[in-house]
């Protein structure tokens, strides 16, 4: 049983769930568009292994980073669920293909699949949290494929960035006396963490209790992780199976020790030395999960700082508020004019 959809694709336009070939592997990808001569957008979804937006989406007007009722009538908008994640999951995945290389080199795959399918030389590209760490290294190495990029939460550094929240996470530990949250953050002290998972999952443990990902008070509602993520539940094109891969089977896919040692090395200040294609990034203004002075340090240094563009998201932290999400639909669109 699902709910009822946002809006519908008429039958002039495309709607398709498909899987491709990508990387030797079999991923699916969702394609929704009122004209599919229209511009194309591929969106790189967050996690590892959250798969939103994604296939989930469809139909679906809110995304944590996006509307697309709208969007879907000016782009040919693709969703990819990632290997190992979703509906790209699969139980014989070799567990060394799950590394940040191999995301970079799929998430190319996908857009020369793109490029070719729709007869286009470049394609736009938009990507949230950990998407973004795959979207700038990718428009990097290949600009000349790329209209525009735009970064949701933009992480520049991993590592830097989990010093600035392992800090946030003791502060407020202190402030609500939590003797128990800073009995821990201690014992595994400041990052990086590279020898296990434990380690750096007691930040994100304290993190996810203190709300550092959603912004919520009395004026400001948001609908929360618990809804947002029983949205992929209602999907038409989800399984209690696929949620399962995602959240549980997906997630010790991609977090080997392998991957993690990996992490200190993923770093857009030290790839990315110029911007190369137009530039937007939309950033919460009350995001302490992906924090802003590492983006700001970023920009204030790097060439071809001209083509970038900033936008404040005012009701957002991590995952965008529904308010902020229809702003972000709206800039998505008006890049298409520049």
């Amino acid at each position: 049983m699902f709910k009822k959809l946002d809006f519908e694709i008429p039958s002039s336009g495309a709607d398709i769930v498909k899987i491709v070939n990508i990387g030797d592997l079999d991923q699916t990808i969702l394609i929704q568009s009122y004209d599919i001569s229209n511009p194309v957008l591929l969106f790189i979804h967050g996690g590892p292994s959250m798969p939103l937006p994604g296939v989930s989406s469809r139909g679906k007007d809110y995304t944590v980073a996006t509307n697309t009722k709208e969007l879907v009538k000016h782009y040919t908008v693709v969703f990819w669920d990632q290997r190992g994640t979703g509906k790209s999951y699969h139980k014989g995945i070799p567990q060394n293909t799950m590394n940040f290389e191999q995301f970079i080199n799929d998430a190319n795959e996908i857009a020369d699949y793109l490029r070719g399918e729709f007869n286009v030389d470049k394609i736009h590209l938009a990507a949230h949290s950990f998407g973004t760490l795959i979207g700038m290294y990718l428009v990097n190495r290949q600009p000349n494929k790329f209209h525009s990029y735009t970064g949701l939460s933009q992480i520049v550094s991993w590592t830097n960035n989990d010093k600035l929240c392992y800090g946030w996470a003791m502060l407020e530990a202190k402030k609500r006396n939590d003797k128990r949250a800073i009995k821990e953050l201690e014992a595994i002290g400041e990052p990086p963490y590279i020898s296990s998972y434990k380690e750096w999952g007691v930040i994100r443990k304290y993190q996810m209790k203190y709300s550092s990902m959603i912004y919520s008070d009395n004026e400001i509602k948001h609908p929360g992780l618990f809804k947002i993520t029983l949205d992929m539940f209602f999907s038409k094109d989800y399984t209690l199976k696929d949620m399962f891969n995602t959240f549980y089977k997906g997630f010790k896919l991609i977090y080997s020790d392998e991957f993690i040692k990996s992490i200190p090395n993923i770093d857009v200040k030290k790839e990315v030395k110029e911007i190369k294609v137009p530039t937007t990034f939309i950033h919460g203004k009350k995001d302490v999960h992906v924090h802003y002075d590492l983006l700001k340090d970023f920009m204030d240094n790097i060439k071809g700082k001209e083509k970038i563009n900033l936008h404040w998201a005012e009701n957002s932290s991590h995952l965008f508020h529904p308010n902020d999400t229809k702003i972000i639909e709206k800039i998505l669109i008006e890049q298409i004019n520049h």
